[in-house]
């Protein structure tokens, strides 16, 4: 009898473990269930190129609808999931249909937060989908004034697409500097310092009380008294994981869907991977949720080859970065406020990273515009490699040369 296989999701975890099914060598029946009424996308275009109109929302598919006919993958689209039934092993969708599975990959990935009193106002947006994009990019005219309320790194990036496309920004950022609660006050400054050396108006503990639509245009309203008129508002404070489905399905949820390494809940017919998804990561010692399509693509892989019978555990080091003006900000590792910062590199220049250790341990790597440093961080921290606390904090040594070494050392020792 033919197994089938359904995956729920139309984002980049999902999209790629169609691929990676057929490439673990399983002849079953697939059918991907996307939300949306498009193919498997990639989400990082839309704050940015198709924003800024450089890039076509066709150019975002992961592959052309076509190919998946080719590989005989079944697309549903423009409809949701809306029931898993456990016992008789079928999803329900919202119109109607049934899906009997054998295995099940819930890659649902996440929401745009929303902000109370922001319903039915027009011209005030969140930023997940392409539709969502298109919207905002519309009103992105030389000239509009445009307020971001949160900034992260959708906000930033919202920010500098509109810097670029010759609009008046202010990032209203609720916390007294950004990225606040993941790490060290130096990065927080630095980061705010580049978007105002941009141009951008950033103001910190700014608490927005509510939105108001007049004749002149929109208004947000602070906490203080003070009031930031605009033509277009976009909300990124973050997002929430799309993790109802799996509660209503008896499923262990705790800030996402709760899987082992290998993306498999408690339910061992079932997994789920990407931003919605709470795996242990091993290599730092807790268990994390992270939102980046890397990350989804990689676990995909991970759970297509175990949904096939493999016992394959998912082994990386967090890893994130953000494309803003001119400069790639990468993230590895787990950084905390009060980690220690050693810089290396000029930070005028916007080319410098921040090795970030804590109690004496290595725990992370934040760059700007600096890959290798961030690429040998995360092959000490993966490897496992030692290096001294002295070399790591030098910056007059090259970090890949360290790393080579130090694995040079672990081979023949």
């Amino acid at each position: 009898m033919t197994e089938t296989f359904v995956v729920i999701g139309g984002g980049v975890g999902g999209g790629t473990a169609a691929l990676a099914l057929r490439t673990e060598g399983f002849t079953g029946r697939i059918v991907v269930v996307c939300e949306e009424n498009r193919p498997p996308y990639s989400k990082p275009p839309l704050s940015k190129g198709v924003l800024r109109g450089q890039e076509s929302p066709d150019r975002t598919a992961l592959r052309p609808k076509d190919w998946y006919d080719k590989k005989d993958i079944e697309l549903i689209t423009g409809v949701a999931a809306k029931h898993i039934d456990r016992d008789t092993r079928t999803v329900h969708l919202a119109d109607g249909q049934e899906l009997g599975y054998d295995k099940l990959l819930i890659a649902t990935g996440g929401d745009a937060r929303r902000m109370p009193g922001t319903d039915g106002i027009p011209g005030i947006f969140t930023l997940r989908t392409v539709e969502d994009s298109l919207a905002i990019s519309e009103r992105l005219k030389p000239g509009a004034r445009v307020v971001v309320v949160g900034g992260g790194f959708i906000g930033a990036e919202v920010a500098a697409s509109a810097v670029q496309m010759g609009c008046t920004v202010t990032v209203l950022e609720g916390l007294e500097l950004p990225l606040q609660r993941m790490m060290p006050q130096m990065l927080g400054q630095l980061y705010m310092r580049m978007h105002r050396d941009k141009g951008v108006d950033f103001r910190t503990s700014v608490a927005i009380t509510d939105f108001e639509h007049g004749p002149d245009g929109l208004v947000a309203h602070a906490a203080d008294g003070s009031s930031y008129p605009a033509d277009v508002i976009v909300i990124g404070v973050g997002m929430v994981p799309n993790d109802d489905i799996g509660l209503q399905a008896g499923l262990e949820v705790s800030n996402g869907i709760v899987v082992d390494g290998q993306c498999r809940t408690l339910d061992p017919d079932i997994f789920a991977i990407g931003d919605v998804a709470n795996l242990p990561h091993p290599l730092i010692g807790e268990r994390r949720r992270v939102e980046h399509w890397q990350n989804a693509q990689h676990q995909a892989k991970v759970a297509a080859k175990n949904m096939c019978g493999g016992n394959e555990e998912f082994l990386e080091v967090p890893w994130v970065w953000s494309d803003q003006y001119d400069v790639t900000i990468q993230i590895t590792g787990v950084p905390e406020p009060l980690d220690k910062v050693y810089l290396r590199g000029d930070v005028d220049e916007w080319n410098f990273s921040a090795v970030l250790v804590r109690n004496g341990i290595l725990r992370g790597c934040v760059a700007y515009n600096r890959t290798d440093d961030v690429r040998a961080v995360r092959r000490i921290m993966h490897d496992g490699l030692s290096v001294s606390l002295e070399h790591l904090t030098d910056p007059e040594l090259d970090l890949t040369e360290l790393a080579d070494e130090a694995a040079a050392h672990k081979e023949n020792a």
